[in-house]
């Protein structure tokens, strides 16, 4: 593969953060937890737009596993969004969704994996899938365009439908490598 290639941001023209934004409006999401991170940055500037949607900014991934569990009790439906560094702020708290059976949707977009040039980011990355999984968290992932849309919106229906933590794992492939001007 070609290295300029590799090191591609996502196409401006790319519509796929504006379609998960549409699948939380169909979804009822009126709540949006997060870390602030700039794969999710257009993602999260639709929400921040939207009267209609609460965004917290979470000084830690796992506040908003608690969070959204008291929102689920207070009748709100959230997602929570976060990098794959933050999964492992999660792991103890997502005990939390499995034990009161909460539903838990994350949208996790991926480092260490495809293109990463930051080797702190590669453990964590290599891991995000199987710590999730070992977690109980039913995991889909969305490495291109296409299937964006729809593994979100699965990932929203199989957590309000099963009570429980959901994750779309959006790939490096899809968000593109950041480099921060590292060659």
């Amino acid at each position: 593969m070609d290295r300029d290639a590799l090191e591609m941001r996502p196409d401006a023209a790319a519509d796929w953060p504006d379609r998960i934004y549409a699948v939380l409006k169909a979804q009822g999401i009126t709540q949006v937890a997060l870390v602030p991170d700039a794969g999710h940055s257009r993602l999260i500037k639709r929400c921040i737009a939207d009267n209609e949607i609460t965004v917290v900014t979470l000084t830690t991934e796992e506040e908003g596993i608690a969070l959204l569990s008291g929102a689920w009790m207070g009748g709100v439906k959230g997602v929570l969004l976060m990098q794959s560094s933050g999964v492992g702020n999660c792991i103890n708290m997502l005990s939390l969704p499995i034990l009161h059976r909460t539903p838990m949707p994350m949208i996790v977009t991926m480092r260490g994996d495809y293109g990463e040039f930051n080797p702190a980011q590669i453990p964590m990355g290599n891991a995000t899938q199987t710590v999730l999984e070992a977690m109980g968290t039913l995991v889909r992932r969305a490495d291109v365009p296409e299937d964006v849309e729809a593994c979100v919106d699965a990932t929203i229906r199989m957590a309000f439908n099963t009570y429980r933590p959901t994750a779309t794992l959006l790939g490096q492939r899809l968000i593109g490598a950041k480099t921060f001007g590292k060659d």
